[in-house]
């Protein structure tokens, strides 16, 4: 007969679920106060859609550096890999007439390049990971602007199909002003959103790489006791992080048509606060890849908000700050009192509630 502290301990959620269901209860509040106070823009499918459609980049970029930051790493090169693959793709295409075909491979290998070399430095020389990834992040803006100074738009007919071409479900939409319905139209890159999430989040699931990496971001001595090859698995993190950056980049292209200098500049910092409120934490061995979209669609959210509120945009740092604030804060509360440690105890003494030992 099973004992009832047995019972509980099997129905307990992990650290990772547990900040899961926090990061989604949120961002369901945050999109119900949307549409409460803007049913005409919020209130529809498309809107909702398009959060991915138009966003689909700053989701996988937030996705790999999740991968990555519960293995108790950072990147911060990615938004300076992702633009690098977007100037690069429009030139091959527009300048060379490579093909869309050649531009996919050409995205995953400059991924693939940084995610090699900067795995190699930080796992088997043991280089500080936000060193090696600045470093990465000057390459990339560096070759960016060698590449192509000025913005480039791609008119091949080829790609220009795909960027226009959109998957249409005809059940669902919305009736504009007119009475007309619309139809929801999905863009591809939301196809590779969804596709990406459910294969990263089978692997970190049911994987020996992502049991892997749970292990080594929670505790690398405690997992190198276990005889996991942490250098290998941390490796391989980066890895599949650059190539992650390196897709972002031709999703990138897909979604705007062009090439820009300015493409992915400060996405690295955007993708870690929406990893960070999507549940993963910066010191490693907790997250849920689900999570990683619920936190950039939060704050995307919060941008769509201020934006039909007709704010100034600088509120929109500001509240994504305050955010973040609370996510940190909570997540350290959490696995502190799950851990059966009292929050309190961390706190000065001479706050009036704090315990004292």
């Amino acid at each position: 007969m099973q004992t009832t502290g047995t019972i509980k301990q099997r129905e307990k959620l992990s650290n990772s679920d547990l900040l899961l269901v926090i990061a989604a209860g949120i961002f369901a509040l945050m999109y119900g106060f949307a549409i409460l106070s803007y049913p005409r823009s919020f209130l529809q499918f498309q809107t909702f859609f398009d959060l991915f459609s138009l966003n689909a980049p700053f989701i996988i970029i937030t996705l790999g550096i999740s991968v990555v930051m519960i293995g108790g790493g950072i990147d911060i090169s990615v938004g300076s890999v992702m633009g690098l693959v977007t100037m690069s793709c429009a030139v091959l295409m527009e300048l060379h007439d490579g093909s869309v075909g050649g531009a996919i491979l050409l995205a995953l290998a400059i991924g693939l390049a940084f995610g090699l070399l900067q795995g190699f430095l930080i796992a088997y020389l043991d280089i500080q990971p936000f060193i090696i990834t600045l470093a990465g992040l000057f390459l990339g803006a560096g070759l960016l602007t060698i590449i192509h100074k000025d913005p480039l738009n791609v008119t091949s007919p080829a790609f220009v199909a795909l960027r226009d071409y959109e998957i249409i479900v005809p059940w669902l939409g919305t009736t504009n002003r007119l009475g007309h319905f619309i139809p929801l139209q999905i863009k591809p890159g939301a196809i590779v959103v969804f596709v990406l999430v459910v294969v990263l989040v089978s692997m970190m699931k049911w994987s020996r790489f992502g049991r892997n990496l749970y292990a080594v971001g929670g505790n690398s001595q405690s997992a190198r006791m276990l005889g996991i090859n942490v250098k290998r698995t941390r490796f391989f993190s980066y890895v599949l992080c650059g190539v992650l950056a390196g897709s972002a980049g031709f999703v990138f292209v897909m979604t705007t048509g062009a090439g820009n200098v300015g493409n992915g500049a400060g996405m690295e910092m955007k993708a870690i606060a929406a990893a960070i409120i999507g549940g993963t934490m910066l010191n490693g061995g907790v997250g849920n890849l689900l999570g990683s979209p619920i936190g950039a669609l939060t704050l995307l959210t919060i941008n769509e908000l201020i934006r039909a509120a007709g704010v100034d945009s600088n509120l929109q740092a500001i509240i994504a700050g305050l955010l973040l604030y609370l996510f940190i804060v909570l997540q350290s509360a959490v696995v502190s009192l799950r851990g059966g440690s009292s929050f309190a105890l961390a706190l000065p003494a001479w706050i009036p509630f704090a315990r004292k030992g």
